[in-house]
C-alpha cells in the first residue's frame, strides 16, 4: 500500500507541470483555433535563456527567471506581429504550419548556440526531499507542483474575474462579436501568445531544474498531447484534470510495469476514453447537420 501511495502521489505531483504545458496549448487553441506545435521549443528556449542569464551572466536565479519570462514575452510579441498577424483570417492549417516552422528555427538556433550537451541550471527551488510518513517526495517534484498549482489557480481567477481575462474569453469565443463590442482583438491575440509563451517558459525552467537542460527538453511537450486531447482541446479545466490523470497513470505504469510502459499505457487509456467521448472529457461537443 505504501508503494502504491508513493507512485500515486508522485504521479499526481508530476502532473502539475504537465498541466502547465497543456495550459499553454489550450490558450493558443482557444484564441486562434490552431494547435501550437512550437510549445516544446518555446519551453526549451525559455529554459536556455534562464540558464544563460543565471550561469553566463551571473544573475540570481529568481532575477534570471524574471528575465527569461520577459525575453520570451518579447519574442512572442515579435512572432505574433511579424508572422501570425499576416495569417489572420487564413485557414487554420496555415497557422499550424507556421508554428511548425518556428519550432524548427528555434530548435536549430538552440543547437547552434549551445550544442546538444546536457546542462545543469542553477536551482530555482529547494531540492531537499520531504517525508510524508514513509513516503519520500523529492523536493523538486513538490516545488514544481506548488508553483504549477499557484500559477494555474491564478490563471483561472484571471480569466474568470478580471476585465482583461473576460475580454480574452470573449475574443476566443467569437472574435467578430468581440470586435463589434469594442474589444481590441489584435491586443487579445498578442496577449494570448505572450501568456502562452510565459506559461511554457515556467514549465521549461521547472523541468530543466529537475531533469537537466538539453534540446531534448522540447520533446516533453509531445507527451502532453494525450492530456489535451483527453481533456478537450478547448477546455482549461479539462487540460488540468487530464494532466493529473495522465501523470497518475504514467507513474503507476512505470512503477508496476517498467519504464517502457510509461509511454504506452497512458495512450491506451486515452484511446479507450475517446472511443466513448470523442470530444474529450470536458471538450465542447459539436454537432454538424447535413
Amino acid at each position: 500500500m505504501i508503494e502504491f501511495l508513493e507512485y500515486s502521489l508522485l504521479g499526481l505531483l508530476s502532473g502539475g507541470v504537465m498541466a502547465l504545458i497543456a495550459l499553454s496549448f489550450v490558450l493558443v487553441y482557444k484564441g486562434t483555433g490552431a494547435v501550437n506545435f512550437a510549445v516544446g521549443e518555446i519551453m526549451m528556449v525559455g529554459a536556455y535563456l534562464y540558464y544563460a542569464a543565471a550561469s553566463t551572466f551571473g544573475l540570481p536565479p529568481l532575477l534570471a527567471f524574471v528575465v527569461s519570462l520577459g525575453a520570451i514575452a518579447l519574442l512572442a510579441l515579435v512572432v505574433e506581429r511579424a508572422v501570425l498577424r499576416p495569417l489572420s483570417g487564413q485557414p487554420t492549417v496555415s497557422v499550424m504550419m507556421a508554428t511548425i516552422g518556428m519550432a524548427s528555427i528555434m530548435h536549430g538556433g538552440v543547437e547552434a548556440i549551445w550544442g546538444g550537451d546536457t546542462y545543469a541550471p542553477p536551482p530555482l527551488l529547494p531540492r531537499s526531499p520531504v517525508f510524508l510518513g514513509e513516503i519520500l517526495i523529492p523536493g523538486t517534484v513538490l516545488g514544481n507542483f506548488a508553483v504549477s498549482a499557484l500559477l494555474i489557480i491564478g490563471f483561472l481567477l484571471f480569466f474568470r474575474y478580471s476585465k482583461t481575462g473576460v475580454a480574452l474569453r470573449a475574443t476566443a469565443s467569437d472574435p467578430v462579436t468581440a470586435a463589434t463590442l469594442g474589444i481590441n482583438i489584435h491586443f487579445a491575440s498578442r496577449l494570448t501568445w505572450m501568456l502562452a509563451g510565459g506559461v511554457g517558459t515556467v514549465a521549461g525552467v521547472l523541468i530543466s531544474n529537475s531533469a537537466g537542460l538539453s534540446p531534448a527538453l522540447a520533446a516533453a511537450a509531445l507527451s502532453v498531447f494525450a492530456a489535451i486531447i483527453l481533456g478537450g482541446m478547448d477546455s482549461v479545466l479539462g487540460a488540468i484534470v487530464a494532466s493529473l490523470m495522465i501523470g497518475l497513470v504514467e507513474s503507476l505504469a512505470a512503477g508496476y510495469l517498467g519504464g517502457k510502459a510509461r509511454d504506452i499505457v497512458p495512450y491506451l487509456v486515452v484511446l479507450l476514453i475517446l472511443v466513448i467521448r470523442p470530444y474529450g472529457i470536458f471538450g465542447t461537443r459539436t454537432i454538424e447537420r447535413l
